[in-house]
């Protein structure tokens, strides 16, 4: 069997919706970016469960670095993003400014996040290790995996709380739509 980031690389690149997203954002030439989420741990567990490439996949979650974190920014790198595509795939990527995220998150989770200072670094503070996976498409066409917590959990279908930050205030709600999708998966909701 290979590494891990071996398969995920296999996996990754025979999925036409990411593989499309992945060019698409790679031809902007943003800072510092990847997808990440959902879109990469869940095309995982439907290579995993024999499930059709983008099954329960609601979005690509692209995630870039600028220092210019201001919302005028972050607006226009979005729609220029956006241009790229072509419906369904347009009003399926999301696109953040991972600087700009600090400046609304307190508010929306009721958590703190403090800045960051590369797109790699926001993967640490996901809710769960399994979803902390992020991969980019470089000019070359290799794809570089970021992943801090590493691969084993997302391989094996383990949501577990992310044990260096607080818990999510919406975990349970999270892991039973995931579950609801993916009944293989294994749960530890305590850390």
């Amino acid at each position: 069997m290979s590494d891990p980031a071996t398969r995920l690389e296999a996996i990754v690149r025979a999925d036409p919706d990411l593989m499309t997203v992945l060019e698409g954002v790679r031809a902007e030439g943003l800072n510092d970016w990847l997808i990440f989420s959902g879109a990469v741990y869940q095309s995982v567990w439907n290579h995993l469960t024999g499930r059709p490439a983008g099954h329960g996949i609601k979005d690509f979650d692209v995630g870039y670095f600028d220092a210019d974190y201001s919302w005028d920014a972050e607006d226009a790198v979005i729609r220029r993003v956006a241009a790229r595509f072509d419906e369904p795939l347009k009003s399926r990527v999301e696109v953040r400014n991972q600087r700009r995220v600090s400046e609304w998150f307190p508010e929306k989770f009721g958590q703190p996040w403090p800045p960051v200072s590369a797109t790699a670094e926001a993967l640490s503070r996901f809710v769960a290790p399994a979803f902390a996976v992020g991969v980019r498409l470089e000019p070359d066409d290799r794809l570089t995996v970021e992943a801090p917590f590493g691969l084993d959990d997302m391989f094996a279908m383990v949501l577990r709380p992310n044990p260096t930050r607080p818990l999510a205030a919406d975990w349970d709600r999270v892991v039973d739509k995931l579950v609801a999708r993916w009944p293989e998966l294994k749960v530890e909701r305590e850390r």
